[in-house]
């Protein structure tokens, strides 16, 4: 006999934490300046915490906003937003400890603020793909796609930084083409008529403005995202160059937008997402010292990329590839991160001593030829194709393990939803009448492309 969901759903959850409590019991203890036995006078708060904190509200502020564009789907958009990002860093943790921590030396895996970086940094990769999946999965679903996806997310991560030893700083391979690319695997493997046809596939005035505060968050923010791993001078060049591809790109994006309309108006999508691709689109090289002027560029490519990608890719790959991508995180997230992965490399080939002064062996340490376990004692031309060949491995990962995913997530055991419940929240949450939208047609229909809204007023793409 089949478990109700509101059996299902809480006895899995629980479980979920149960492990987890049980496993940090066994393996896991604070770092050692926060053991009181162990007195340390480097703490790292203030350090690593302003900066985290900011990571911090990205992830579960700025991603949960930006998820509320659907006009049914507010309670959903936000409230799995928090829950898939409590339990990937969580998860992230004992994975993590899998791949990077010498489990035969005995010791116990350390919670860290760096650790908690890096758990945030998968939270935001699960998003990502979420972003593929958002209305047309049941949160057991997804509770599925986050303990696969941090597996392989990690498993990408360890070969690209322990054996391919490429530089990706503020994760525009390990996190934003490999959270766009698994989730449109996913996406690819869950696909129905459906999911383009609802008729709650629809934003409006408001949720549209809800989604606009989370576009907000994530931008005022995005320099903290890509220099918090960086160090020194790399961390200052990483702020300065991400700020200014991120101002580059909201100017060239309100432009594109306006061209690309006939009457010259701009399309609200735009500016909730394409602003944004700047910030992607700088991270691999962001600690580089790729010069302001270099970061505009960058970020002026990511706007144009990203914005046509809206206007017109979001149909291609729902009509060529049965992907539908109601987010659009292949304009925003996938298309930029792999210009970010081509500058990067770029930029390796590129690098000598004499324009990244002793930064050269901190970005690129396999560069370096003086017996560190990284010194590889490589040229600028091997490193570029180190860059590449971690880009091709994040690609095929992501895809591999999307897939896989997916054909998990397909088994009847979890509850995917109804056509009926579809960019719905009446499935699973409690909501009122009062404000609910019962009549859809005032509101702006989500185009069969999954991602680009059409103005119902004026009948413009």
């Amino acid at each position: 006999m089949a478990l109700p969901k509101r059996v299902k759903f809480p006895l899995a959850t629980l479980l979920i934490q149960a492990v987890f409590i049980i496993i940090y019991v066994i393996f896991v203890d604070y770092e050692d300046a926060a053991d009181p036995t162990k007195p340390d006078s480097d703490y790292p708060t203030p350090r690593y915490y302003p900066m985290f904190q900011d990571v911090h509200v990205m992830v579960f502020v700025g991603f949960g906003f930006l998820y509320t564009f659907l006009q049914r789907y507010g309670y959903s958009g936000f409230g799995y937003n928090i829950l898939l990002g409590a339990v990937a860093v969580q998860w992230t943790l004992i994975v993590r400890a899998l791949f990077f921590h010498d489990m035969a030396s005995g010791s116990r895996v350390k919670m860290s603020l760096i650790e908690m970086i890096n758990g945030d940094f998968n939270a935001a990769t699960v998003l990502i793909s979420f972003g593929a999946l958002i209305g047309k999965t049941g949160p057991l679903q997804l509770l599925v796609m986050v303990i696969l996806e941090v597996v392989f997310a990690n498993l990408n991560q360890y070969i690209g930084t322990e054996h391919l030893t490429a530089s990706d700083v503020g994760g525009s391979m390990y996190i934003h083409v490999f959270g766009a690319y698994f989730g449109l695997a996913v996406s690819r493997v869950l696909y129905k008529d459906s999911h383009e046809t609802s008729t709650s596939l629809r934003s409006g005035y408001l949720s549209d403005i809800f989604a606009l505060v989370g576009t907000v968050f994530l931008w005022c923010f995005w320099p903290s995202f890509n220099a918090v791993s960086a160090v020194d001078d790399g961390r200052l060049r990483a702020v300065l160059n991400t700020f200014a591809s991120l101002l580059a790109c909201v100017v060239v994006t309100l432009a594109v937008s306006s061209m690309l309309s006939r009457r010259g108006t701009f399309d609200i999508i735009h500016l909730q997402n394409a602003s944004l691709a700047g910030g992607v689109a700088v991270g691999t090289c962001a600690d580089m010292p790729i010069k302001p002027w270099g970061a505009m560029v960058i970020g002026s490519l990511a706007a144009i990329i990203s914005t046509f990608g809206y206007k017109y890719g979001c149909d291609i790959l729902s009509s060529k590839w049965k992907v539908h991508d109601p987010a659009g995180i292949n304009n925003l997230h996938g298309m930029p991160g792999i210009l970010a992965a081509l500058a990067g490399a770029a930029m390796a080939g590129l690098a000598t001593s004499n324009n990244f002064g002793d930064s050269l062996y901190v970005v690129f340490p396999a560069r370096a030829s003086n017996g560190t376990i990284y010194a590889d004692d490589r040229s600028a031309n091997e490193q570029a194709g180190y860059q590449l060949a971690a880009l091709a491995t994040t690609l095929g990962i992501a895809i591999v393990g999307g897939l896989l995913t997916g054909l998990v997530m397909r088994l009847p055991v979890w509850d995917d939803p109804e056509d009926e419940y579809l960019y719905d929240d009446r499935d699973y949450w409690e909501v009122s009448d009062q404000g609910f939208p019962s009549d859809l047609s005032e509101v702006r229909p989500l185009n069969t492309g999954g991602g680009l809204l059409t103005n119902s007023t004026n009948g413009e793409m």
